[in-house]
Order: C-alpha cells, then sequence, then structure tokens
C-alpha cells in the first residue's frame, strides 16, 4: 500500500490530479528548498564570500578605479545602481556551479529516482537562489547607502526597481540551470565565466555609452544589462547617462522584455534537458 501511494506521488499518474497534485508540488518543492538552505548553515564560508565579493567590486570601484564616467552628478549614485544590476546577471556562476556539483555527486539523479514530483527539484534550487539574491541587494544596498548611495523617488519607486533586478535574476538564473546541465562538471563554469565577464562589462554598470566610441555604445545599450541597471537607475532617481537614444529612453520597457524573452528560451531548454538526464 506504501508502495502504490508513493510511487502514485512520484510519476503522478493516479493520484497526481487537481488539488492532490498541487499540493504534492508544493510539499516537494519545499522540501528542496529547505535542502539548499541547509547548505548555507553547513557552508557560511561560502555564503559569505558570495555576498562579499560583489561588495569589494563596488568599494574597489568607488574608491581605487573609479566609475561613472562620462556622467553628470554623483558618479556613486550612478554605479550603485548598474553594481546592483550586475551583482543579478552573475549569480548565474553560482547556480551554475551548485547545479554541477549535484550533477556530480550524482544528487540530481538520486532524487529523480525518489517517489516525489520531477519539477521539485528544479523549483528548489531556483526558489533557494532567489532568496539569495535578495539577501545579496540588500547587502549591496547597505553598502552603497554607506558610501553615499541614495535613492529619490519613494517606496513604490524603489520596489518597483527591486522587481525588475529580481526579474532579471530570475532569467539570468535559468540560463545558469540549463548551461550547468549542458557542461555537466563543476571544471567548465570556468570556461562560462570567461564569457560572462565581458558580457557584464560590456555594459554601462560603470559608465555612459555617451562616453564610448559611437558602435561600441550602441552594442552597450542593447545589452540586457544596461537596460536594467538604466531603468534601475531611473526608478531609483539616479543620474543615467542618457544618451537620447531609443533603448535609453525605454529602458524601463526592454528591463521587462530582455528578461522574458531569455526566460522563454531557456526556460523550456532547462526543463527539457532536465528531463532527459540519466536516459
Amino acid at each position: 500500500m506504501t508502495t502504490t501511494t508513493l510511487t502514485e506521488h512520484g510519476t503522478g499518474t493516479e493520484h497526481g490530479t487537481g488539488p492532490s497534485r498541487l499540493t504534492w508540488a508544493l510539499t516537494d518543492s519545499w522540501t528542496m528548498t529547505r535542502r539548499e538552505l541547509a547548505h548555507w548553515a553547513r557552508q557560511p564560508v561560502a555564503v559569505v564570500v558570495g555576498l562579499a565579493f560583489p561588495v569589494m567590486l563596488l568599494l574597489m570601484f568607488t574608491y581605487l578605479v573609479g566609475g561613472g564616467r562620462g556622467v553628470a552628478g554623483d558618479p556613486t549614485e550612478y554605479l550603485v545602481p548598474g553594481m546592483l544590476a550586475l551583482t543579478m546577471a552573475f549569480g548565474l556562476e553560482s547556480t551554475m556551479l551548485a547545479v554541477t556539483q549535484d550533477l556530480g555527486k550524482g544528487v540530481i539523479d538520486r532524487f529523480r529516482s525518489l517517489p516525489m514530483v520531477p519539477g521539485a527539484v528544479l523549483v528548489g534550487r531556483s526558489a533557494a537562489d532567489m532568496l539569495q539574491s535578495v539577501a545579496a541587494l540588500a547587502v549591496m544596498a547597505g553598502v552603497g547607502y554607506a558610501v553615499g548611495w541614495r535613492w529619490h523617488n519613494g517606496t513604490a519607486a524603489a520596489l518597483g526597481a527591486v522587481g525588475l533586478l529580481l526579474l532579471l535574476r530570475f532569467a539570468m538564473l535559468w540560463v545558469g540551470i540549463h548551461l550547468a546541465m549542458v557542461a555537466g562538471r563543476p571544471e567548465l563554469v570556468q570556461a562560462v565565466q570567461i564569457l560572462v565577464w565581458p558580457v557584464g562589462f560590456l555594459s554601462n554598470v560603470f559608465a555612459s555609452p555617451a562616453s564610448m566610441p559611437g558602435w561600441l555604445g550602441t552594442v552597450v545599450e542593447w545589452n540586457p544589462m544596461s537596460a536594467t541597471a538604466t531603468a534601475v537607475r531611473e526608478l531609483f532617481g539616479n543620474p543615467g547617462g542618457a544618451t537620447g537614444s531609443w533603448a535609453a529612453e525605454h529602458a524601463q520597457l526592454l528591463a521587462v522584455l530582455w528578461p522574458v524573452a531569455i526566460l522563454a528560451v531557456f526556460f523550456p531548454l532547462a526543463v527539457r534537458k532536465f528531463a532527459r538526464l540519466s536516459r
């Protein structure tokens, strides 16, 4: 009797319909989320390093390298929103590393053999990563405030900016999940990092496109990260280094369309790849 019930739970062939299937899915997803969150307590050093790295970048570009080139006004208020967007985009690296480690240890194969809703593994991974991203935003905003950054357009606009940042993170998260399953091994994450960093810096995070050669400025303005950074600056009331281009004038629209387009491509790819693992 127990075996039958568990089999139905895992496959969803008989028992997994209607409200019952939704209950199982939510329960399994929460179990997988708690499993990911438990790693935070067991690996506090890794968590601290993950939160500290973007903070070090922010402090370095604020006090040593300099940021906000080509911007009228306080360069710190230009730099901090860009760094928030960069942190969300670069979060795909931690996602990739976690997924490839689970793949290498055979953890995901064991989960797939258990009587559970298959998609709970991906939901748990994405939920934990989004919670980590909220923590990263809070830390970065606190450090930014300490170095002189302020927002000026009220609470509603600030929450809208946070929503756009988390939307970018959610889209990049599924890019990371898919690429991790394609790579299969933690060592190959380094190869992806070589590509991610140039894309991240080929944006308006650190400097206005107006200060760049014309062709380069155009490429930079159409970078999805640039759209989010510009939109977030607008919502926070920070200087944006506006160039008058279509991309700059419609940054908030692009900050929604780009992540949605990325999700439309990589979410089904990730789900399909997960379903084909170990077949």
